[in-house]
């Protein structure tokens, strides 16, 4: 099986999380995909392969080098898709030799490198792209396929020296649960890396800190007629409490290491309204004061309209890998020499994201962030090359091969 044909394999399942579900994962539907690939690994002659009752499936690929020391290290992969949009029956294709030119995905929607210049990146390869009515999932199932696919090809070509190279795979990363009861002992690795990245070349150890907020806003309901007085319009509250916080600090009007509030999601009537926020910013203080400031939003409505009438939750979900990774920079050393063996231009840059790398790298696991290959991510224009498939492929391999050579 080539690594397309896998990664193909892998789009047929819908494996979307659901960030308002409280059960692990987060729906049942990517224990169906995990068993899946349990099954695949045991094929394709893996050790130690465990699914546990969490959907977190890890296995191994044993040392080729007899009783020689060498670090074990690790590769990751997510298997769950964005609650942004849909991942039931996607409809992959494939453009082969991409010209440049639009791309019609189907009646009435077009992939225009007008709109997303990134296809130009990629003209003269082979695109796997949507029907414009989904997902594709190379978010992360294209981890997945890569890591899958590089193991084998270590496997069948046992002149490539490396020692126990462990895999993991797990659930719930799109909605910032994925290494929550990830097993970092039972995974038994030096380090790792996360195939999670974006286009050829991506690097990555330096996230958002980032948290998710819950506002809660509690009206009171009167006939109009008679309100006057009496009336606490949660709607009206929820688009006050949304016009506090800065316009010019939000995902559309930010990049580089400039940090935002999001609002996710609002769901409103008279008597009570839900907004929902993610707050992110690279920098630790600025975080720090982007949660004051919304928790001092509440505040001051609560001071205007009575006690009680906002509730402000705020949950941290991760923090900024880097500084867990500069002091064990041998891990981007390693990816740097492998990337340049395998004729791949680095571009390292912070990610205006999370990993579970990041979560991981604060539990005593520094996991730095690879590319995947895959583009516009969560919906229906996202694409992947399948020769930026194959790269990440040969990177793997390579670290894997330089590991085996590494002397601390």
């Amino acid at each position: 099986m080539d690594i397309t044909e896998r990664f193909l394999n892998y789009t047929k399942f819908d494996t979307q999380s659901a960030e308002d579900s409280s059960t692990v994962p987060s729906t049942d539907k990517q224990l169906v995909f995990a068993e899946y690939l349990k099954k695949e690994l045991v094929r394709e002659g893996f050790d130690d392969v465990k699914l546990d009752d969490k959907g977190y499936l890890y296995a191994t690929l044993k040392s080729n080098m007899g009783k020689q020391k060498v670090p074990t290290i690790g590769f990751i992969s997510h298997y769950d898709t964005s609650p942004d949009c849909s991942g039931a029956d996607i409809k992959a294709n494939i453009v082969k030799n991409y010209d440049g030119s639009d791309i019609l995905l189907s009646e009435g929607i077009i992939s225009s490198p007008k709109k997303f210049p990134e296809l130009l990146n990629h003209i003269g390869e082979d695109l796997i792209v949507t029907d414009g009515h989904t997902l594709l999932g190379a978010d992360d199932k294209a981890g997945i396929a890569e890591i899958i696919q590089a193991m084998c090809y270590l496997r069948d070509h046992k002149e490539i020296k490396h020692g126990d190279i462990r895999v993991a795979f797990n659930p719930d990363e799109e909605i910032g649960m994925g290494a929550h009861h990830f097993d970092v002992e039972r995974f038994g690795c030096e380090w790792a890396y996360t195939m999670d990245g974006g286009d050829l070349g991506e690097l990555e150890y330096e996230n958002f800190n980032a948290a998710s907020a819950k506002i809660t806003i509690h009206g009171v309901s009167v006939h109009p007629g008679y309100a006057k007085g009496k009336m606490i319009n949660a709607n009206r509250l929820a688009v006050e409490f949304a016009s506090m916080l800065p316009a010019e600090e939000t995902p559309e009007t930010t990049e580089g290491y400039e940090g935002f509030f999001h609002l996710l999601g609002m769901n409103t009537n008279t008597e009570k309204a839900q907004l929902t926020y993610i707050i992110r910013d690279h920098d630790r203080d600025k975080f720090e004061a982007r949660k004051r400031l919304m928790a001092e939003c509440a505040k001051k409505m609560n001071m205007e309209y009575g006690e009680g009438t906002v509730d402000c939750e705020i949950k941290d979900q991760y923090y900024n890998m880097k500084e867990k990774i500069e002091p064990n920079m041998h891990v981007i050393d390693i990816v740097l020499k492998a990337m340049q063996e395998c004729g791949v231009r680095p571009k390292v840059q912070p990610i205006r994201g999370g990993t579970d790398g990041a979560q991981l790298s604060f539990k005593g696991l520094p996991c730095p962030n690879i590319f995947a290959g895959g583009v516009n991510f969560h919906g229906p224009y996202e694409f992947v090359s399948i020769q930026s498939m194959q790269k990440a492929m040969d990177v793997i391999i390579k670290i894997c091969e330089i590991t085996a050579g590494f002397n601390d």
